[in-house]
C-alpha cells in the first residue's frame, strides 16, 4: 500500500470517529392521557377516570308516603303524610378494588347514618366489608326499600336484625349460583339498628343463598333462588328507662303501631332486659319467572330474658309468604321491570305489579304476664295485604296499599282491635 493511499484511509477513519451520529429515526409523540367522564343518567351522576380505576356516584331517594286507618274507633293511630325515606347518598370506587358507600337519611325527621362502609374486593369470590350495613340475614330485608312490591316490610322484619357495625366477609361463587355472607357485629334486638356495642360481646351471622339455575335461560328455574340465615349472640342488657340499654325493643305492625313491648318501668318497677344467648334461624327463597314473583321466609328468635330474679328463654316466630304479577314487564328481586318506560306523549308504557302478601308473628305465650303485659302487649298477630305498584320506568313510582292485620290479646278486654290501613307511596330514586 503506498503512502498516500495509507494516509487518506487514516484521514477517513478520523472523519468517521468525529462524524456526529445519525439522527433517530422520529418516534410518535405520547398520546395525552383521555379526560375524565362525565355521565348524567337514571343511575345518577357518575363522575370516573377513563379506565374506571376511580368513580364517584352520587345518588339518592325521595319516598314520599301515606297512612289512612280505616274504623280505628280506639284512635290507637294518626291518619298522616310524611317523608318515609330521603336518602342522598355517595357511591364510590378507588384503585380499581376499593369501594364505599355514605348513606344518610333524613327521613321521618330522623336523621341518621344508615350506612357507611367500605368494601375490599380482589376477587368476586372473596370481599370484605367493614363499617355500618345491612345484617346479611333476612331475605326481605336485603332487598333494597326502593324495590319492595310492599310499601312496608313484613311481620318477619320484628325479628331480624337490621343494620350494624363490624366486618363482613362475602361473596359470590360460580356466577352468582351460590352466595356466602360470614359476619361478626355488635348484635342488634329484633327488629332493630345499634350504632355501638352496648354489651362487650359479639354477634356471628352466617348466610348462604344459591340459584342454581342462574344464567340458564333455557330453565324455567332460573330464577329460583334458596337459603338459610342464622345468628349467634350474647346480649346483656341493663335496666333503664329507656329501650336502647335493656338489649330489647318493640315491635311493630304493618302499620308501624307498637303491638309488643317487654315491661319496661325504668327505676319505678320491674324492668326485663337481655341476658344471655340470643339465637335467630331463617330459611328463605324466592321464584321469579317473567311476570311472576314468589318470595317466602321464616325467622326463629330464640332468647334470654330476665327480670328481677326471673329468667327464661323466649322462643318468636313470624313467616311471610308474597305472589306478584306484573303487567307490561317482568318480575324481579330487584323490583318490577318494564319492557319500556311510560311515555306521556303518548300514555303507553310503564308496568303494572300487583301483589297479595300473607304473614304471621307469634310471640312466646311464656312472655306473659311476668315479662310482657297481655293487656298491651299482643301474643299474635295475622294480616293479609294487597298492593298495587305502577312503575313508570326503574325509578319512578307510584304504589298503593291495603294491610288488614288481627290481633291475640293485647287489649284490657279480650283482643286488640284490627288494624286495616291504606298506604300510598310517591317514589323517585336514582
Amino acid at each position: 500500500m503506498s503512502a498516500f493511499s495509507a494516509a487518506h484511509l487514516a484521514t477517513l477513519g478520523l472523519l468517521l470517529l468525529s462524524a456526529p451520529p445519525a439522527r433517530a429515526q422520529a418516534t410518535e409523540p405520547e398520546k395525552p392521557p383521555e379526560p375524565p367522564s362525565i355521565q348524567l343518567s337514571e343511575e345518577g351522576y357518575i363522575f370516573s377516570t377513563a379506565d374506571k380505576a376511580f368513580v364517584l356516584k352520587i345518588r339518592g331517594q325521595l319516598q314520599g308516603d301515606g297512612r289512612f286507618y280505616i274504623a280505628d274507633s280506639d284512635r290507637s293511630a294518626n291518619n298522616t303524610f310524611l317523608i318515609r325515606r330521603l336518602r342522598p347518598f355517595l357511591d364510590g370506587t378507588l384503585f380499581g378494588f376499593v369501594d364505599f358507600r355514605i348513606m344518610p337519611d333524613f327521613g321521618v325527621n330522623q336523621p341518621l347514618i344508615q350506612d357507611a362502609y367500605i368494601d375490599l374486593r380482589p376477587v368476586e369470590w372473596l370481599r370484605l366489608r367493614a363499617g355500618r350495613f345491612k345484617t346479611p340475614f333476612g331475605l326481605e330485608l336485603l332487598q333494597a326499600n326502593t324495590d319492595v312490591p310492599f310499601i312496608e316490610r313484613s311481620l318477619t322484619f320484628d325479628l331480624v336484625p337490621v343494620r350494624d357495625a363490624g366486618l363482613q366477609l362475602y361473596g359470590d361463587i360460580a356466577g352468582g349460583r351460590l352466595s356466602y355472607a360470614f359476619a361478626v357485629v355488635n348484635g342488634d334486638p329484633d327488629g332493630a339498628s345499634i350504632d355501638v356495642n352496648t354489651d362487650d360481646s359479639f354477634d356471628l351471622v352466617a348466610r348462604v343463598f344459591a340459584q342454581p339455575f342462574k344464567g340458564d335461560t333455557n330453565s324455567a328455574l332460573q330464577g329460583l333462588g334458596l337459603g338459610v340465615a342464622v345468628s349467634r349472640g350474647l346480649q346483656f342488657g341493663t335496666p333503664s328507662s329507656t329501650t336502647s340499654n335493656t338489649g330489647l325493643v318493640p315491635q311493630r305492625s304493618t302499620g308501624q303501631e307498637i303491638i309488643f313491648s317487654f315491661l319496661n318501668n325504668g327505676t319505678t318497677g320491674p324492668t326485663v332486659v337481655a341476658d344471655g344467648e340470643h339465637v335467630r334461624l331463617s330459611p328463605q327463597g324466592y321464584f321469579y319467572w317473567g311476570p311472576v314473583g314468589l318470595l317466602a321466609e321464616y325467622v326463629l328468635s330464640s332468647q334470654e330474658v330476665s327480670v328481677g330474679d326471673q329468667r327464661a328463654r323466649l322462643r318468636h316466630h313470624a313467616w311471610q309468604a308474597y305472589a306478584s304479577y306484573v303487567l307490561g314487564g317482568e318480575a324481579s328481586f330487584t323490583g318490577p321491570k318494564p319492557h319500556r318506560p311510560f311515555d306521556p306523549k303518548t300514555g303507553k308504557g310503564g308496568a303494572l305489579e300487583l301483589s297479595v302478601r300473607y304473614q304471621g308473628l307469634d310471640m312466646d305465650n311464656d312472655a306473659f304476664p311476668i315479662f310482657a303485659d297481655p293487656t298491651v302487649s299482643v301474643s299474635q298477630a295475622r294480616g293479609f295485604g294487597v298492593a298495587a305498584l305502577f312503575a313508570f320506568n326503574r325509578r319512578v313510582r307510584v304504589a298503593l296499599n291495603y294491610h288488614h292485620t288481627t290481633y291475640v290479646g293485647g287489649a284490657l278486654d279480650g283482643d286488640r282491635e284490627a288494624e286495616n290501613v291504606v298506604m300510598s307511596r310517591f317514589q323517585v330514586a336514582f
